[in-house]
């Protein structure tokens, strides 16, 4: 949101390039820096997803490192 609202400051402050008929530049501008933030958006919920899928796994772990290495050791101690 705060993003949002700096491309609204920033393009307030560049009416006097739309005043100037550079149409092209004022809203390419517009156009690139709503783009970077759409990027922006969706790499970071991207990680987000990534680092809570990694602290679920650390999470919900067994001690054995697989379920090979579990079944083996009870066959020892029998």
């Amino acid at each position: 949101m705060i993003l949002l609202a700096y491309l609204a400051v920033m393009a307030y402050i560049g009416l006097p390039h739309l005043q100037a008929g550079r149409y092209f530049y004022y809203f390419g501008i517009i156009a690139a820096t709503l783009i970077i933030i759409v990027l922006l958006h969706f790499t970071l919920k991207y990680m987000e997803k990534r680092k809570a899928a990694k602290e679920d796994a650390n999470t919900y772990t067994t001690y054995a490192k697989n379920g090979k290495d579990a079944d083996s050791n009870d066959d020892r101690t029998n």
